[in-house]
């Protein structure tokens, strides 16, 4: 009987191949010509809602999402025992209250014990009475899998790696903190690799490219965005691009750098722009008719009601479709991303190679 080898051969490479196509797009040199275009405006819940809870508090992320955040933001800082916890600060002592020796000075010099003994919620009331509301009181530092754990595989995070190491103006990471490799961790552990792979169900961002590249080259396919400090300019942002699109799909600037020539140099890279970090409905619109990709905010409800039921769309949708455009710049195609009701365009094409594979293996086998 002959043995249908070729194939059984011919099969598994259409199988690997299609499994293969999303971090190859996402290391692909942009194709000549093209440029980054009709995706959605992302809506980034900037701590959660920063402007009307206490930051990186599950009561700050439940509101975002209430209020239309197609992703919400952690901050990570690593603590003395190796836990990755929320905070944005390198010190507790503007948001924190509670026993010295615990919530003040590096959390980096903290242990998990000690953070999860500080209360995150009474500065907020302090210093916004207008939004003070006495649940908010005796609120704790949450863990990165604590996060994980609440929101599961449903919600869209927008991660930053932080660290007091990283180079004057640039709060980034430094090489030996282990923070990328416990963040992959957790992400292997909560099922949150593949859909940030697939889907943009993730995105990570850090001000360092040593930390990005770092993660890039564990792992290729995952969606990286490249900030730059308010010390940055447009001119100096723009000098750098290519240079990020080796790596990232995306930068994140300061509002102040960000002008149309800005935009229309990124999306020549086939990089998406999502500026930070904004308040007021007139700026929020004016970054729109830039062409931005998205912005970070601290009251997503107003980017909400900037972006109408037109443009506005639910999270799944929204990093779908930044996805998919962003597959489209880099393909080269220069066509419209079609609307596929929050389903990746990967998963049809994948099922199709696949019984296309099993088909012919099917018919050689009826051959022998």
């Amino acid at each position: 009987m002959r043995r249908p080898s070729a194939l059984a051969v011919l099969a598994g490479l259409l199988v690997v191949a299609v499994f293969s196509v999303s971090g190859a797009a996402l290391a692909a040199a942009p194709a000549a010509g093209a440029e980054l275009a009709g995706g959605p405006v992302v809506n980034v819940g900037h701590r959660g809602t920063a402007g009307l809870a206490p930051e990186h508090t599950i009561a700050s992320y439940d509101l975002a999402l209430e209020n239309g955040a197609d992703f919400i933001e952690q901050d990570l800082r690593m603590t003395s025992d190796g836990v990755l916890v929320v905070v944005h600060d390198e010190d507790l002592d503007r948001t924190t209250r509670g026993p010295a020796e615990n919530c003040t000075g590096p959390v980096s010099e903290k242990t998990l014990e000690q953070v999860k003994t500080c209360d995150v919620g009474s500065f907020f009331n302090e210093r916004y009475p207008d939004f003070a509301r006495d649940g908010y009181e005796g609120l704790k530092i949450q863990t990165l899998e604590e996060v994980f754990r609440r929101y599961g595989t449903e919600t869209n995070y927008y991660i930053e790696t932080r660290s007091s190491e990283a180079p004057p103006g640039n709060p980034g990471i430094d090489d030996s903190s282990d923070m990328e490799e416990e963040l992959l961790r957790l992400m292997d552990e909560y099922g949150l690799r593949e859909p940030a792979a697939g889907s943009w169900r993730v995105l990570i961002q850090s001000f360092v490219p040593a930390s990005l590249a770092e993660i890039h080259t564990k792992d290729p396919s995952l969606p990286l965005v490249q900030l730059y400090s308010d010390e940055e300019t447009g001119e100096t942002i723009r000098v750098d691009l290519e240079a990020a699109g080796e790596y990232a799909i995306g930068i994140g600037s300061s509002v102040d750098d960000v002008d149309r020539g800005l935009v229309e140099s990124a999306h020549a890279q086939c990089l998406a722009v999502h500026p930070y970090t904004l308040a007021e409905k007139p700026d929020m619109q004016d970054l729109i008719d830039l062409g931005v990709d998205g912005m970070f905010t601290d009251f997503p409800n107003r980017l909400e009601e900037v972006l109408g039921e037109e443009e506005a769309v639910d999270g799944n949708r929204a990093a779908i479709g930044s996805a998919e455009a962003s597959r489209v710049c880099l393909s080269g195609t220069g066509t419209e991303v079609p609307d596929t009701g929050g389903v990746p365009l990967l998963l049809p094409a994948s099922l199709a190679a696949l019984l296309l594979s099993l088909g012919l293996l099917a018919a050689g086998l009826r051959r022998a």
